[in-house]
């Protein structure tokens, strides 16, 4: 499993921690490509900033959020969507954190991971640390250690797992 990025926003829709491990893939098609991957004729997408790249992914999943609370009741919660190059998982807090981790298309259901990385890590070294802000005002984000360490460590050790499906 490849992990590509992983996000944290707070309440007010603030991205307050942001990791990037490897870039989403591009499409390829059969079609004839130019030496940088992309088709004859087409320009050179523009890359976004990290910041527009976070807005870009909340207004997504808040936008699936609202669609599927709308559709099926206060009851039915967003968990991911897979497109043809990668899949999103959601996980929001009762806080109303929200954790977002961009995978390949191949993983499972990475929700129970998202809970964990908020109790074992989040709470662990930014929620219990005095030093760490309450709120994150202006997008003040989590400066702490011991927590992008132990992202970086967990991601590691959940890129290096295979998961299986089991049969039913």
């Amino acid at each position: 499993m490849v992990v590509y990025s992983f996000y944290i926003f707070d309440r007010h829709a603030e991205c307050i921690y942001k990791k990037k491990w490897t870039p989403r893939p591009t499409s390829t098609g059969s079609k004839a490509q130019q030496p940088n991957g992309l088709p004859d004729g087409a320009s050179q997408p523009k890359a976004l900033s990290a910041e527009d790249d976070a807005k870009l992914v909340f207004g997504t999943i808040f936008s699936l959020r609202n669609m599927v609370r709308k559709l099926g009741g206060q009851e039915d919660n967003f968990i991911s969507y897979r497109t043809g190059h990668y899949k999103l998982h959601y996980y929001e807090t009762p806080t109303s954190l929200k954790f977002v981790m961009v995978t390949d298309t191949k993983s499972n259901n990475l929700r129970i991971v998202l809970h964990q990385i908020y109790v074992s890590l989040y709470v662990e070294y930014v929620v219990k640390n005095p030093l760490s802000p309450v709120e994150h005002p202006r997008g003040v984000g989590v400066n702490c250690e011991m927590f992008e360490l132990g992202v970086e460590q967990f991601v590691a050790c959940l890129s290096s797992i295979r998961f299986c499906k089991r049969p039913i």
